[in-house]
């Protein structure tokens, strides 16, 4: 998602939830030019907050969310993201996975003063991640925080922050959900679900039914 500083980072991935990266850096935009920063969006107009954000759905949910987070960023943090997962998680409506995306995104564009393995980083693990983990055999669990717990047994720490990246942008690109393309998979001869056309037999629910997911 685009940004320029953590904060814009830490709202946009609020914004981002049930709504696609494109549909958010079509309205952030508008939103940071009327609001650039923690303390103008924390006073900012709740009718004019959720006015901009309404193209991304749960408009109302997400600008209380967004002004509370804010709110929370300038009474305790001087308006800036805390460098902690500890911290992170502790703001409203923040939870891991949020506070994976602000750690990794500080890894991979350098931010200065931030140190994200010492903080605590893990790995992102969105929709993407979750179902190519399992597709893939990387995992069996079923929750986002055990498949990271898994991944981050498999994966060097050096790649913790790009990792999930990989996973997502091929998620999107090649193993959809329902209709993955097997066929044209460059990994078909390494996936398990492969053979499957991207059903996970071994994960069979108690119906006998095999899952995409």
């Amino acid at each position: 998602m685009v940004h320029q500083d953590p904060v814009q980072l830490l709202v946009a991935t609020i914004l981002s939830a049930q709504c696609t990266d494109a549909t958010v850096n079509r309205v952030t935009p508008a939103l940071f030019a009327a609001y650039p920063d923690a303390a103008a969006l924390a006073t900012a107009s709740r009718e004019h907050l959720e006015e901009l954000i309404h193209p991304t759905g749960f408009f109302r949910q997400k600008a209380r969310a967004i002004q509370e987070t804010c709110q929370e960023l300038v009474a305790r943090h001087g308006g800036e993201v805390p460098r902690t997962m500890e911290e992170l998680t502790q703001l409203p409506g923040v939870g891991r996975k949020t506070a994976n995306v602000i750690l990794s995104a500080a890894a991979l564009e350098g931010w200065k003063g931030w140190d994200p393995l010492q903080g605590g980083m893990g790995i992102v693990v969105d929709t993407h991640v979750l179902r190519l983990s399992r597709r893939l055999g990387l995992s069996v669990e079923k929750t986002p925080e055990k498949v990271e717990q898994d991944l981050m047994r498999l994966v060097p720490q050096e790649a913790w922050a790009s990792f999930p990246l990989r996973l997502i942008y091929f998620g999107r690109e090649v193993c959809a959900a329902r209709k993955p393309l097997c066929d044209q998979c460059p990994l078909y001869h390494l996936c398990p679900a492969g053979p499957h056309r991207g059903l996970m037999p071994w994960l069979a629910g108690p119906d006998g039914k095999a899952v995409h997911r």
